[in-house]
Order: structure tokens, then sequence, then C-alpha cells
């Protein structure tokens, strides 16, 4: 029997590995299990393309179960939320009629700002010159939860983004609903530098430009090896360099974008990432 295009799109993503798709959502391997990540929904363990949530017992078997684990979301919105995050394994078959989400920034508390200026700049041992021009400029900023927000920017500086950080002791990181990734990012560093660094998240990239004021360091809001706007600056010609976190995560998603554009050199933090290098020095 032919197999429905339901079941073929289920089929491209089912494999993509956990592993790739745990460090997209913001989950933290664990320290001294490496099949152990910590996640918004507990600890998980995995083997191979299973995983299983022992505080819940809950388990189950490749990518579309974990995002339906995750996001205790339906069939349908775990395959689009997959196809949209790894469009090199979606292929051709996407639902035209699929309808984002609108995007919904926070909106900015500057009685939070404290709070949020104090982490990034004593905590993540960020430059004042690199956080105070984000912070007047309205692209870093603090939501109601003492977040750090982030602005991704699109086409003529519009916001179509932003990714969020947790300044509290619980360690949290995750995205703006509606955020489109594919379609602007955030940036540190000099605009109209020919040599860019990707990195997997804003603060590394603002760790990066710290060490490397040279380059341009934009975030791609996880370790993902094919962003959308990725090519748009290899065909303007700019030298890019990947600099993924210095973890099998990282080394997987740098050879796999590298494997996709030839042209980008890896560019690996000499510690786990690149906020951790600046923080040892």
């Amino acid at each position: 029997m032919p197999m429905n295009p339901i079941q073929k799109r289920a089929d491209r993503v089912r494999g993509i590995p956990l592993e790739w798709v745990l460090r997209l959502v913001g989950a933290k391997p664990d320290p001294h299990d490496c099949q152990k990540w910590h996640t918004s929904e507990g600890a998980l363990s995995l083997t191979g393309p299973k995983f299983i949530n022992w505080s819940r017992g809950i388990g189950g078997g490749g990518a579309i179960d974990l995002i339906i684990h995750l996001h205790h979301c339906g069939f349908m919105e775990a395959l689009q939320w997959l196809e949209r995050n790894f469009p090199a394994h979606a292929g051709p078959l996407l639902l035209k009629s699929a309808i984002p989400k609108p995007l919904n920034l926070p909106r900015p508390h500057p009685e939070k700002l404290c709070q949020v200026q104090d982490y990034l700049l004593l905590q993540r041992a960020l430059p004042a010159r690199l956080i105070v021009p984000l912070v007047e400029s309205g692209r870093a900023y603090a939501d109601a939860q003492a977040n750090a927000v982030f602005l991704l920017l699109g086409e003529k500086n519009n916001p179509v983004g932003a990714e969020l950080r947790g300044t509290t002791a619980v360690s949290w990181r995750g995205m703006a609903p509606g955020s489109r990734k594919d379609q602007g990012f955030f940036s540190a560093g000099p605009e109209h530098a020919n040599s860019v660094v990707l990195c997997e998240s804003a603060i590394d990239a603002l760790s990066c430009c710290a060490l490397h004021p040279q380059h341009r360091c934009l975030s791609t809001a996880g370790a993902r090896p094919a962003p959308g706007w990725l090519r748009t600056l290899i065909d303007q010609g700019c030298q890019i360099f990947c600099g993924f976190d210095a973890d099998p995560t990282g080394d997987t998603m740098a050879q796999a974008m590298i494997a996709h554009y030839p042209s980008v050199q890896r560019m690996r933090p000499s510690r786990k990432d690149w906020n951790e290098v600046l923080r040892s020095i």
C-alpha cells in the first residue's frame, strides 16, 4: 500500500537525533551522564532513538514523540515544529496551509532591568561596552519574569523573534512564541565585518564578540546546521566560522553545516562554550 504524504513527512523527521532536538529546545546534558538530559519536563534518559522520563513514567521513540512530550502538543504540531527547525530533513512536502503563530514578544519591564544587567555583567562577565548599547537601542531588555530578552532582527531591522534567558538560580532558556529563527538573528560586533562567527545563543555571541571583536558574531538560537539566512551571508562573500559549542552536539552540527556549506570553517571554543572561555580569563 502506498505511503500517504503525512507518513512520508513523519518518516523524514522522526529519525532526527534526539540530542539535536534537546539542544534546540534548551535542554542541558548532564555533566556526569552523557545519556541524561535536563529538560523543562524533568530529567530524560536516552537510549539511541528512545527516551524515558523516569519521574513521569513516560517514554517514547523518535523526534516526534519527544516534541509531543516536551511541548504537550499533538502529532501534527510536533511534525510541523520539526520541519520548521530542521528544514534539511523536511523535504518538499511541507503543508502549504500551515499557518504560523503570530510573534508575541514579551513586554519590556524596566523595573527588572537591574537584575538582568547584573546577571549579564557579573555572572556572565559580559563587558558593559557591549551590553549598554544593546539596552539603549532596545535590542536587549528585561521582561516581567526578569528574563533577559535578546531580539532577533530580520529585514529592515524588524524584530522577527527573541531569545529568552532566565537570570535566576534556575537555568532556563527559550524563545518568544512565534519566533522566526530562519528570518533573522541576534547580532553582536561590527555590522559590516567580512568575517562572521555563528554561535548557539545570544550570550555566546556576545562572549565571542568580547573575545574576538574583529568578527561579527551571530546567534543561530540553537545548534542548527542550516539556518535560512546563512546562504545569503555566504553569497555576500562573508567568511563564515562555525563557533558552536565544544561538545558532541556542537561538533556534530558543525560537521553537518560544513558538509552543506563547504566554505564554512570550524572555530571551536577552547572550553565548552564561548561564555565559559570568557569567564575563565
